[in-house]
């Protein structure tokens, strides 16, 4: 069995023990660490993970309903074999639920909330006027690059804040194709190929924040919509070519 790396939990509530569990299994089964067909146990777990049995169990019984992993046998389980179709169907959902939380948003967004997303929105601006020069100057970006993309990611939870729906956030939370750590990373290898790879891409952003000003609640869906099947489909697409 693979040895598991990363963290270890901190605090002694279960609940936080078994999201810690919950959330290291699907980065190792994200990053290819445990490979499809590979079988683990929740002794084994539990003993690189530094938990008791318990929150391994109900970590496993959430990966189950995710369907990453198949039962075995009472204490042992196997890595599901995720075929591209299974993960068309993951996409298809993460889009949906993307659209969702717009929809929601435009329904509930108050206007601090609004004005804190033009405000992320007007940072990015600035942050990329500065990479993009140093980029065509040969200069290094990585620090621009990294800066940008959290103040995306600030976007994103902001957007999510709106909605004012925390099962829906929390079901687009696991319905992810890619975690947030492994986008991040296929984002910076990519970026670092093509200093333009997606760096544009929220550029729609603008249009969403103006249809939720307005309440329009059916432009903002369809805009996220289009947002997250373009950013998964560049994603998936470098992926398979590296595999190929």
């Amino acid at each position: 069995m693979t040895v598991l790396t990363g963290a270890r939990p901190t605090g002694d509530a279960g609940g936080t023990r078994a999201e810690f569990v919950y959330r290291e299994v699907r980065r190792q089964i994200g990053s290819g660490a445990l490979r499809p067909g590979q079988k683990i146990t929740e002794r084994g777990l539990a003993d690189e993970l530094s938990v008791s049995p318990t929150p391994v169990r109900e970590a496993i019984r959430r990966l189950e309903q995710d369907g990453l992993i198949e039962r075995l046998r009472p204490r042992t389980v196997v890595i599901t074999d995720m075929q591209e179709r299974a993960i068309d169907d993951l996409a298809e959902v993460e889009v949906a639920l993307r659209g969702l939380v717009a929809r929601f948003a435009a329904r509930h967004a108050t206007p601090e909330q609004l004005d804190r997303l033009d405000a992320i929105l007007d940072e990015a601006d600035d942050q990329l006027i500065v990479l993009t020069t140093r980029y065509r100057n040969g200069e290094d970006v990585e620090r621009h690059v990294t800066a940008l993309l959290d103040l995306m990611q600030d976007f994103n939870d902001a957007l999510e804040a709106c909605a004012n729906n925390p099962v829906l956030v929390r079901l687009l939370a696991q319905s992810r194709v890619f975690s947030r750590p492994e986008r991040r990373a296929r984002l910076l290898e990519e970026i670092a190929a093509d200093g333009s790879f997606g760096l544009d891409r929220y550029g729609s952003h603008r249009a969403l924040v103006r249809a939720l000003r307005a309440g329009d609640a059916a432009t903002a869906e369809e805009l996220d919509n289009a947002d997250a099947q373009g950013g998964l489909d560049a994603l998936r697409a470098r992926n398979r070519d590296r595999r190929s």
